[in-house]
């Protein structure tokens, strides 16, 4: 039996304008990460492109992540709509328990000036894995993302903007 796609939705809540918010905790998430959450991200850096379409980075974790690494590809990108699409092409699960993943974010502006992040990701399983807690920590991780680089951007009025 063919293993299907298997897919998780979120939505975050923050006060932080859309547009901030998308740079810091997406575009730049590789410059930002390792300060922000150095418990979690050791380093991280661009592998290859311009940061535009097809770019590559690399994401390099402590032993908090069941993974040491994850390089994903960004394959589609709209920065005036704050949405992006990407795909995790090495480490981060693939080949152990993953076939495919594919992460769509988009961070919408809020009615009161702040945003609401929806991330939709959607991955394809080796035969035979089963999820476990998986999504729940994937939310987790994503969650804290945001929420990191929001602290970062309510303390730091003058950034990204």
């Amino acid at each position: 039996m063919a293993s299907s796609a298997n897919s998780w939705t979120l939505e975050i809540a923050s006060p932080v304008a859309a547009p901030r918010l998308f740079r810091a905790a997406v575009m730049d998430w590789h410059t930002l990460a390792p300060k922000l959450v150095a418990d979690v991200v050791v380093s991280a850096h661009p592998v290859e492109g311009e940061g535009g379409v097809g770019s590559v980075r690399q994401f390099n974790f402590t032993s908090a992540m069941p993974f040491g690494f994850m390089k994903e590809r960004l394959e589609f990108l709209d920065a005036a709509k704050c949405e992006c699409k990407s795909t995790l092409v090495e480490g981060g699960g693939i080949g152990v328990a993953i076939e495919t993943a594919t992460s769509h974010i988009k961070v919408e502006p809020s009615a009161d000036g702040g945003s609401v992040v929806k991330v939709d990701s959607t991955y394809k399983l080796l035969p035979g894995v089963e999820v476990k807690d998986e999504i729940a920590k994937a939310k987790e991780s994503v969650t804290a993302i945001f929420k990191a680089a929001e602290a970062f951007l309510v303390a730091n009025s003058d950034a990204y903007n």
